[in-house]
């Protein structure tokens, strides 16, 4: 595929969409942080000033053009500046979850060789510190937060804020260096390196062009007709290509707000005050949130209850054709204006989703009914299927083709091939330039034509022109009769209901499906709490008899529902168990993003599989887990094994 080296508009670089906006639209807002309570705000032109004292802070520090700066922190615009005057500088940013474990830094910090590291506060510091005798080539940090770092050895150590102070003061000695590193970026320099999430191995480092992140910006912008009014909530890690693509790439080409929440605590009550109109999130966070509105629907009184079933089930029915512009008749409008003004409307306000023009999810499939809840309240939800190797978009869908049985249509300038076994393979401007030090992974992901294998099984329909993602293709795989075995589909289904956090199936290979489940704190616990049942411990309610009955209802229904589907109905689940621990990203059971680990947790909880399998009534197990200041300990449990009942498929042919 031919790539034009010509910038867009001749902005070759994020520092020249900063130069841009800062005359453009210098008196518009560019960020916002919640603190102490209060909004604090940035323009485009103070923006530009603080990210130029940073850069000049940078030079005076060191800092040369390759190197590569760690950053560590939540969502804060310090930290969008720090990778922005990196950047400046002609360094290359590499964010790194803030929650990652000290040994999970130093694989990052010294695979990329970052020399400095840019941090939120003492937490981070002290992670680096336990660390640093073996990053050989690191040395400066820079803190954001002063509280608790007053005796620490500052020679190597330095507060942001002086950074920048001492940038200002050198401004006259290092501002031509600046200006000559600024303008010598190309589209074909480095943007951002990302690391992968590791769900099978150790993290790659993605390597991500200039060209990479403003096409991919430029397009999907375009695409959804995105402008500089526009207003996002930024919350989700900044490690993550989503994050990326979305608070930088986008942001920057379109030259609207970013909005940064005070804390994850406080994150509902922001997005309620800020009413972002552009929003993001995986299935997760759209779970929790539909989980929080049954629970509060389980409190409420008999009549409000009532009447949000009552306006639901309308919406279900044709709340999501009205938003796609479809024929409604006029009692079926009429019926969903009523309910928009009781229901529909004060739930999406209390969401924080009122003013939502565009909605995206992606990072893992989302299950049906969990998304068309979202749209039959009138949210322009869609589903866009992408990676970190193609700077976020590989399919997208158009407004009115919104489908939860697919991901859409190939993204603006993204080309699309299905091979022979049902693999995904893609090209496009966004493909990585390469997986750092790691030639082999960088030549078995992306061939010399540029196309980049997926490792995801899926199919285009012939009518509609849609894909649709049938699962991992690593994880797809046949029963024993030769049936399809697609986990992820029942999965998801499982996860509609707001008592269940997390699934895992297994059954490749085998004569049957068997599954761990795990329950959801919140909404079991409150179960509980209405109905007086004593519990002293997620172990002690997972286990729970009545609990255990619930969640046998659910597996039943959906191998109902996993029946309808001829393709996939040999996925009912005949067996199943409730975990007595959260799957957890720091005991290596999941990735940072929320990605089970599914060969860690079959070798992991083995005797659980071997007991599903051979008939076990129950098994007594030991666990080890990490507690969260590192200590290593371990729980012990009685696990009850359950039958659920399964559709004959032979059954359901013969009554049809």
């Amino acid at each position: 595929m031919a790539q034009s080296s010509q910038a867009t508009g001749g902005l070759a670089s994020i520092p020249a969409l900063l130069q841009r906006n800062a005359t453009l639209y210098a008196e518009k807002s560019a960020y916002r942080e919640k603190e102490f309570g209060i909004w604090q705000t940035w323009t485009w032109a103070e923006t530009e000033k603080e990210i130029e004292a940073l850069a000049l802070g940078l030079i005076n520090l060191g800092v040369n053009e390759g190197d590569f700066v760690a950053i560590i922190g939540r969502n804060r615009p310090y930290f969008y500046f720090a990778m922005v005057a990196a950047q400046s500088v002609g360094a290359v940013p590499v964010p790194v979850y803030n929650d990652s474990a000290a040994e999970e830094m130093e694989y990052i910090l010294g695979h990329c060789g970052a020399r400095f590291a840019i941090v939120e506060d003492q937490e981070q510091v002290d992670k680096i510190i336990e660390i640093q005798e073996h990053l050989h080539q690191f040395e400066h940090m820079i803190y954001i937060d002063p509280r608790g770092m007053r005796k620490y050895d500052h020679h190597a150590l330095h507060e942001y804020s002086h950074v920048q102070n001492q940038g200002r003061a050198a401004y006259d000695e290092f501002i031509t260096d600046l200006k000559e590193r600024r303008e010598k970026l190309t589209y074909d320099s480095t943007c951002v390196m990302l690391y992968t999430s590791g769900t099978t191995g150790r993290p790659k480092g993605v390597v991500l062009s200039n060209r990479n992140v403003i096409e991919s910006a430029k397009n999907a912008s375009e695409f959804d007709n995105l402008t500089s009014e526009e207003e996002i909530l930024s919350y989700l890690p900044m490690a993550w290509v989503g994050d990326f693509i979305f608070s930088v790439g986008q942001a920057y080409w379109c030259g609207f707000c970013v909005n940064c929440p005070e804390s994850a605590d406080t994150m509902m009550t922001d997005l309620r005050e800020i009413g972002p109109t552009y929003f993001f999130a995986p299935p997760r966070v759209f779970e929790t949130q539909l989980t929080n509105v049954m629970i509060r629907m389980e409190d409420a009184g008999n009549f409000k209850r009532k009447t949000f079933h009552k306006y639901m089930e309308h919406a279900k029915k044709v709340g999501g054709d009205i938003l796609d512009g479809k024929p409604v008749s006029g009692a079926d409008r009429l019926k969903y204006a009523i309910g928009n003004a009781l229901v529909y409307g004060p739930l999406k306000d209390t969401l924080g989703l009122g003013r939502v023009r565009v909605g995206y999810t992606a990072g893992e499939a989302i299950g049906p009914e969990i998304f068309e809840f979202y749209r039959s309240l009138g949210i322009n939800l869609k589903q866009l299927y992408g990676q970190t190797e193609a700077t976020v978009f590989i399919t997208v869908q158009p407004d009115g083709e919104v489908r939860a049985d697919t991901v859409g249509v190939p993204a603006p300038d993204v080309e699309i091939k299905i091979d022979d076994s049902g693999e995904i393979f893609y090209r496009s401007p966004g493909v990585f330039v390469e997986y750092y030090n790691n030639p082999d992974s960088t030549a078995s992901t992306k061939d010399a034509e540029g196309w980049v294998a997926t490792g995801d099984a899926g199919f285009f329909e012939e009518k509609s022109g849609h894909l649709r993602i049938i699962d991992r293709a690593k994880d797809v795989g046949k029963m024993a009769d030769g049936s399809m075995f697609a986990p992820k589909f029942v999965e998801n289904k499982l996860k509609f209901y707001p008592d269940i956090l997390e699934a895992v199936l297994f059954g490749n290979g085998k004569d049957k499906c068997v599954a761990f489940i795990n329950i959801d704190l919140t909404a079991v616990g409150n179960w509980a709490e209405r109905n007086n049942v004593a519990y002293a411990s997620y172990q002690e309610l997972a286990g729970h008899p009545k609990v255990l009955d619930t969640i046998q209802e659910h597996v039943e229904t959906v191998n109902k529902s996993v029946a309808e589907d001829p393709m996939l109905s040999g996925c009912q689940i005949h067996r199943f168990l409730v975990l007595h621990k959260e799957l957890d990203a720091d005991d290596g059971e999941m990735t940072r993003t929320r990605k089970v680990r599914r060969v860690v947790v079959a070798d992991k909880f083995k005797d659980l599989v071997d007991g599903l399998y051979d008939g076990s009534t129950s098994v007594d197990t030991t666990t080890e887990v990490t507690y969260e200041d590192g200590r290593k300990g371990s729980i012990s449990a009685t696990l009850e094994l359950r039958d659920a009942a399964v559709v004959s498929t032979a059954a359901k042919v013969a009554a049809e």
